[in-house]
């Protein structure tokens, strides 16, 4: 398996280079030259296989660099009961991703029993266990630079805490997550963890790890990698709930499944996309945004306007407080043919803020009648009254961006088409909105019933890309972590 850029102009390169980095020297993002094909026979036999088979069964297609033995071990290692144990539902662990019936024809895929409580986890253990065995290879060290909306940050942070050469330099938008997220990340006192809170939104963040992602001189000298969505190996990890998922809601592959999926970066529906292109009978994606609805006026108009900070909305699903959809690039890449220069073109325009519109495009139709892709949006009243609605009918406490996608879902569903909605977080990381929507406090798991009272180690930064290279500099030079 070979991989390119969006932008067309990269050199081809394997699973294990792409691995550690980021954007692809062009500034494009990481793709398979052509997706691995599942045929019948193949769905017939992963049916019947666990979530750790699975994973193999699926990633060995895309990483076939790493020696099969290997890729099954740190498969293995990853995808055990005791890592996926915070079940408060009270699922079944050693099913990792249970899927949950809140009535014939209509679920909930459990998503977030990982150690931060996000299906985050699902993609970012892995990558962990990942990154350290490709650095014990030659001893190297890695500084990974990512963005969080919310739920990233932890995850990544819980996933590379301890791990042996690498440092985690994990930006935030300051005073823009839940309290609970906010605790997660910023109470971790591990050496090689540095949080630091931007005086903005998500987008300023991610625009900074593009920014140094694309000094390449700074990202080889400083060993700069990432594990935000941008990054291949994680969008690849997230294709395989969406087997287990579908696996779980039919009897039959004959039969087709839809999913919802609530999205602000477009990294989750990203992975649905792959699915579905390598043979997974999804009849419909349906994109679910809050009031940041960028994605959701593409798929109603075929105009894509990113937002500008001032624009970008907080709101009480703040992990999709987002106007610069990352992995929307790859959507259009395939949707254009592979077309890298058509591809270039347009983020030419988004990178200087602008919009593109593929409207009166021969594309655009092709996107719902080719790609399956719906969507719809929610905002804050919606996702109250969805919370309250999950609770009354179905006796199932949902966070708030779940309730966005449930929402959605009860819009777009077909009566002979099961509908699949992905589950974001567990109510407990947004417990001032579950307050107001159900007058009583989430569940928590053990040992996480006063995190917002442990000490907090952060930075407040401006949204300055050489401040913020100077400071990795000077850490990395301290040999800090």
């Amino acid at each position: 398996m070979h991989y390119v850029s969006t932008r067309g102009e990269s050199p081809q390169k394997r699973f294990t280079e792409i691995l550690l980095g980021g954007l692809m020297d062009d500034g494009g993002l990481a793709m398979p030259e052509s997706y691995p094909a599942f045929s019948r026979a193949d769905l017939d036999a992963m049916r019947g296989m666990d979530y750790r088979q699975l994973a193999f069964a699926i990633l060995s297609r895309f990483a076939d660099d790493i020696p099969a033995d290997d890729l099954r071990a740190l498969i293995d290692r990853t995808y055990t009961p005791e890592v996926y144990c915070n079940t408060v539902s009270g699922s079944d662990a050693r099913d990792i991703t249970p899927l949950y019936t809140l009535e014939p024809g209509l679920h909930v895929l459990e998503l977030s029993n990982g150690p931060t409580l996000a299906f985050k986890d699902m993609a970012m253990q892995l990558l962990g266990n990942l990154f350290e065995y490709a650095l014990a290879k030659d001893s190297a060290e890695l500084n990974i630079f990512g963005a969080t909306s919310g739920d990233t940050g932890s995850s990544a942070e819980y996933a590379m805490r301890g791990k042996r050469g690498i440092r985690v330099f994990m930006l935030s938008p300051h005073n823009k997550m839940s309290r609970f997220q906010t605790a997660q990340m910023f109470s971790l006192q591990d050496p090689n963890i540095f949080n630091i809170a931007v005086r903005g939104v998500f987008d300023d963040c991610q625009d900074m790890v593009k920014a140094v992602s694309n000094d390449l001189a700074f990202k080889s000298s400083y060993r700069i990698g990432t594990v935000n969505s941008i990054n291949w190996a994680r969008v690849s990890a997230q294709v395989v709930y969406y087997f287990k998922g579908y696996f779980a809601a039919t009897r039959s592959n004959d039969d087709e499944v839809s999913f919802t999926v609530p999205s602000g970066n477009f990294g989750n529906v990203c992975a649905g996309h792959i699915a579905r292109m390598m043979g997974l009978p999804i009849r419909h994606l349906v994109v679910a945004t809050n009031e940041n609805d960028v994605l959701d006026e593409f798929f109603r108009t075929g105009v894509y306007r990113p937002r500008a900070t001032a624009e970008t909305l907080h709101t009480t699903s703040p992990s999709m407080d987002i106007s610069k959809a990352s992995n929307f690039e790859r959507f259009i890449y395939d949707l254009t043919g592979a077309d890298g220069a058509h591809v270039k073109a347009l983020w030419s325009d988004v990178d200087r803020g602008r919009a593109f519109d593929l409207s009166e495009s021969s594309l655009f139709p092709r996107v719902a009648s080719e790609f399956g892709f719906q969507s719809g949006t929610s905002n804050h009243a919606h996702r109250i009254a969805t919370m309250r609605l999950a609770v009354e009918r179905w006796g199932r406490a949902i966070d708030t961006h779940t309730a966005d996608g449930l929402k959605v879902a009860l819009e777009r569903r077909e009566t002979d088409v099961p509908m699949i909605v992905l589950e974001t977080a567990l109510p407990a990381k947004f417990s001032e909105t579950v307050l107001e929507a159900l007058g009583s406090e989430p569940v928590r798991p053990a040992g996480m019933e006063s995190l917002e009272s442990l000490p907090q180690r952060f930075e407040v930064m401006d949204a300055d890309v050489n401040a913020m290279k100077a400071y990795i500099a000077d850490k990395v030079g301290q040999g800090a972590g």
